[in-house]
């Protein structure tokens, strides 16, 4: 939609990387788009976008959309993988088991996940919502739930893991891992509901993970997003973004990422595009996150509230250095 604030981002900043004048209108900026094809197109914005390494979910519409390996093709860059939990679980539901077996059969599945990820994530939100009962749930729960999951396959082989039984088990087996784990939390597609995604739902599940210490990232957050840099401040394992709301919501990003800098320590907040499908996410999402960071820590320098060489600190903490250590990620 060229008449939203990311249509116009799109034709102000990606336009000139395609040959066109800034804002060139959308008819032309398709027309030019459609000339150069999809691999140019991708290899000129993901490139330009400067980003020295991918952290790619690959758990929706596998199949259909650019590999980790085709990232780095595209990009130069290395792409590492980040495994979506439900996706594993369905899998193996698909696959024959029974169930009495499926709980071994997910906890095997995704610890050989572990092995080549960087990390997890659970979309519990969009399943169920973030109000699920914090605990691990316990073996014949486990079993009883799988079996209806069983059942509603054989009548439809769509159906999807959304029993909070079933969602609590590859969330627990996932940090059981070791590995840091995601979550989606603030708006998303249509299929969610907002109330239920506040991320302060997640209180009492963060309180019972707590002591195992495994870094929990809250993803996204908008417009949740101050209850997020609440729950960043309080609980030392937990950690934040706004990715997916600065292309949205446009001129207006700035204000949105001075918000999430107001609570949260600087050393648990993350860069993040959450792009998806179009090179143009990738681009608009690390040029707007530079341009924004610059202009908040830049008013905080000019009114005297920090210094330069703090400003700078924090955003090559917020832009890199957080991802590195959080995610182990090699340095380039």
């Amino acid at each position: 939609m060229f008449d939203s604030q990311l249509g116009f981002a799109v034709r102000r900043w990606c336009a000139p990387l395609l040959d066109l004048e800034p804002s060139a209108p959308g008819p032309q900026y398709l027309q030019r788009r459609s000339a150069l094809g999809p691999q140019e197109v991708s290899r000129r914005l993901l490139q330009a976008a400067e980003v020295e390494a991918w952290l790619v979910d690959t758990g929706f519409r596998e199949g259909e959309l650019t590999t980790p390996a085709q990232l780095t093709q595209l990009s130069g860059e290395p792409a590492h993988e980040i495994v979506r939990l439900e996706a594993v679980a369905e899998q193996v539901a698909r696959g024959g088991v029974t169930a009495t077996g499926y709980q071994t059969a997910v906890e095997s599945a995704i610890a050989a996940r572990a092995e080549t990820a960087v990390a997890f994530k659970s979309i519990a939100a969009y399943r169920y919502g973030l109000d699920f009962p914090p605990g691990r749930p316990a073996a014949a729960e486990v079993a009883a739930a799988a079996g209806y999951l069983l059942r509603a396959l054989d009548t439809d082989p769509a159906a999807r893991l959304s029993d909070p039984v079933l969602l609590r088990h590859v969330i627990w087996t996932g940090l059981d891992n070791g590995l840091p784990l995601q979550f989606h939390t603030g708006f998303g597609d249509p299929d969610i509901r907002l109330h239920r995604c506040d991320p302060s739902l997640l209180h009492d599940f963060l309180l019972a993970t707590r002591p195992a210490g495994t870094p929990v990232l809250l993803l996204h957050c908008y417009p949740y997003h101050r209850q997020a840099g609440y729950l960043a401040q309080v609980m030392p394992h937990v950690y934040m973004d706004v990715g997916l709301a600065l292309n949205h919501v446009g001129a207006r990003s700035t204000a949105v990422l001075a918000e999430s800098l107001e609570l949260a320590p600087f050393h648990k907040v993350l860069y993040s595009s959450d792009a998806f499908g179009l090179p143009e996410l990738h681009y608009l999402g690390a040029a707007g996150f530079r341009r924004d960071l610059a202009q908040v820590t830049g008013k905080f320098v000019a009114e005297g509230l920090w210094s330069a060489a703090d400003a700078e600190r924090v955003s090559s903490m917020i832009g890199a250095g957080n991802a590195r250590r959080v995610y182990r990620l090699p340095r380039p």
